[in-house]
């Protein structure tokens, strides 16, 4: 069973880069029948917070990636958050210093710093020079007596090359002459990032590691760990990173990073999710629009592109107008409720007849919201019976006077109209015109503002059918009275 996990740290909030890496391992577990493990890497006590912990799981509930090992839910391999597993870390440690493959080091970090910017001075590159490695057994043990601070550092092999096949990169291979000797348990007892990702992946017996290309000079030295260990390895998918549109890495410069600022923004999670799996990935033909189900059947790892994706704000809002398209109505109407209530939608809009009109209006509107929000105005003029003309819209199209008497004239039409629907009141207005003399335009225009409030609006006469007789009926008179 394929076994993938995603690892985040709880130092900041869910970044699309990340939830794009957390998003294609659970694709590709979710198309295996395997396991996701959600995994918090906090080690890093000075910079983790819980509610850094707390925004992470909200915005993965929120792009829908559920997990089936991790926090909240527990599974075989508990605890899920590396701070409980530091005792973990500690053993493993001792066993590679017992194997001969790690030793202790207990070089000052202040001595550390200062060979390196002696060397930097002199234009040369520094690696530790395995100072403590030297050390003879009585030196070792006359310093462990005194309880000096020591680290434990990796004994890198003399010679060679550490190699691995990337799924996405191919055969990757690193000298051992170019890896120092890396510390993986530092002098406080907590494990650098190699040890606990490593003892972590081999105690949850993960079979494939997808994360970002930033982690490929990181691998060889993990390949390193795996072998010391006796443990098989995983295999490696490395994924292009996410760079903004002037082609640097993605910063706040750009804009939104995290997954919540987007959430907050009214973007669909469908929408987000289908973005983020095009971002370096591609089922192979020029389809664009997935479902979550979709995104399931057609991905795999070998569709990953070795090249760095580019964040397009723009194609984003496109993905999710078209996932507001796809959205019936009805669901839509539920994830606006908050918004919608605030003003002015009751309880009593709810009723079986008032669902059925909002519902039509929701359809009605829905081609021309880029974001959820953006509907929320839209729905405005069928949700209040009080509405905001927009002053410029007033001025230009319900203002002059002399069309006050042919207002009147279609409103009294209007209100005996039968049947009330778009095709009728579309043939009674231009009749209307046509009896009075003037152009349909001038009455069509003046009748969306007189309704909406707003200059731009769908098809005026959808708009009039939804929005019923009696509301349309009151407005007109309003209309008639700023005329008058």
């Amino acid at each position: 069973m394929v076994r993938l996990r995603f690892a985040p740290s709880p130092t900041g909030y869910l970044h699309v880069g990340g939830a794009r890496t957390a998003l294609f391992n659970w694709l590709y577990v979710r198309r295996h029948g395997g396991v996701f493990v959600l995994r918090i890497e906090d080690t890093d006590v000075e910079r983790s917070s819980s509610d850094m912990v707390t925004g992470i799981l909200q915005s993965m509930k929120w792009l829908g990636l559920d997990w089936d090992e991790g926090p909240h839910i527990g599974g075989p391999h508990a605890p899920y958050f590396q701070t409980g597993r530091l005792d973990r870390y500690r053993r493993a440690a001792g066993r590679l210093v017992a194997s001969g493959h790690a030793y202790y080091c207990y070089c000052r970090p202040d001595d550390l710093k200062a060979k390196r910017e002696a060397a930097q001075a002199a234009g040369t590159a520094w690696t530790y020079d395995r100072t403590c490695r030297a050390l003879s057994s009585d030196e070792i043990a006359e310093r462990e007596a005194s309880g000096l601070p020591r680290a434990i550092r990796f004994l890198v092999p003399d010679g060679g090359r550490t190699s691995f096949k990337d799924l996405v990169h191919g055969k990757i291979e690193v000298e051992h002459e170019n890896i120092e000797d890396f510390v993986i348990l530092r002098s406080d007892g907590y494990p650098t990032y190699h040890l606990s990702v490593v003892v972590d992946d081999v105690d949850m017996e993960i079979t494939h590691v997808v994360r970002g290309d930033d982690h490929i000079s990181n691998t060889p030295k993990q390949v390193l760990l795996y072998e010391a260990m006796g443990a098989s390895l995983p295999e490696f998918a490395h994924v292009p990173l996410i760079l903004g549109p002037d082609k640097k890495r993605l910063s706040k410069r750009h804009g939104a990073t995290s997954v919540g600022e987007y959430e907050a923004q009214g973007y669909l999670p469908e929408a987000m999710v289908n973005f983020l799996a095009l971002l370096g990935w591609s089922p192979g033909d020029d389809r664009e629009v997935f479902s979550r189900a979709e995104l399931i059947a057609e991905f795999s790892l070998e569709g990953i592109s070795g090249g760095n994706a580019v964040f397009n704000p723009d194609k984003l809002d496109w993905f999710n107008q078209q996932h507001i398209m796809r959205l019936p109505a009805q669901e839509i109407l539920g994830r606006l409720r908050p918004a919608l209530e605030a003003i002015g939608l009751t309880r009593g809009a709810f009723r079986e007849g008032e669902l059925a009109r909002l519902v039509r209006a929701i359809d009605l509107v829905k081609p021309r919201a880029k974001k959820l929000v953006d509907l929320v105005p839209l729905l405005r003029p069928f949700i209040t019976d009080a509405i905001e003309r927009e002053p410029a819209a007033v001025a230009k199209h319900l203002a002059d006077k002399s069309l006050a008497p042919h207002l009147a004239i279609w409103r009294e039409r209007l209100e005996h109209l039968s049947p009330y629907d778009a095709a009728t009141i579309e043939l009674a207005l231009r009749q209307v015109a046509e009896a009075r003399g003037i152009k349909a335009a001038a009455l069509i225009h003046a009748t969306r503002v007189a309704v909406t409030g707003q200059a731009v609006s769908p098809g005026v006469f959808e708009v009039l059918e939804v929005l019923g007789r009696e509301r349309a009926v009151s407005r007109l008179t309003e209309a008639e009275q700023l005329l008058a």
